[in-house]
């Protein structure tokens, strides 16, 4: 599957179960929302949690499986050193953390329901992105 198709599928498959998810359990699928719950110890819907997050490894290990990732274009190697990768980590997660929520909660679903909150968030989440991106490559 070339990249312009599996994206394609992708952002199908992501828009079909933050339906579901929704329509189901009356949940936005807003990935830190979902790991903070199943990690807080007095959740009382920790098994959906659990089993989307689990959901999430495994189709990501069968999608390594089934494409070989030379063929998909998948970096089989990294130019940024773990502590770069960990400090971004670190980053986003304080992000997420000040903007009340990550790009899936306010991108995927947020602007889907036509919340300009998570409009505004998208567009800082990009625009700090891109320009992140620029320093990263034509400063440091």
């Amino acid at each position: 599957m070339t990249i312009p198709w599996s994206a394609l599928f992708g952002g199908m498959l992501l828009g079909v179960s933050a339906t579901i998810l929704m329509l189901f359990k009356g949940k936005v699928a807003g990935i830190s929302g979902i790991v903070s719950g199943a990690m807080t110890p007095s959740s009382v819907d920790k098994g959906w949690r659990i089993q989307f997050i689990i959901g999430l490894i495994a189709g990501g290990l069968l999608t390594n499986w089934l494409i070989q990732p030379d063929l998909a274009g998948i970096p089989t190697h990294y130019s940024s050193s773990i502590v770069t990768m960990l400090l971004a980590g670190l980053l986003v997660g304080l992000g997420t953390k000040l903007g009340n929520g990550c790009t899936s909660g306010h991108g995927i679903c947020g602007m889907g329901r036509f919340s300009i909150r998570s409009t505004i968030a998208t567009l800082t989440f990009m625009l700090v992105a891109t320009i992140t991106v620029y320093i990263r490559l034509h400063i440091l």
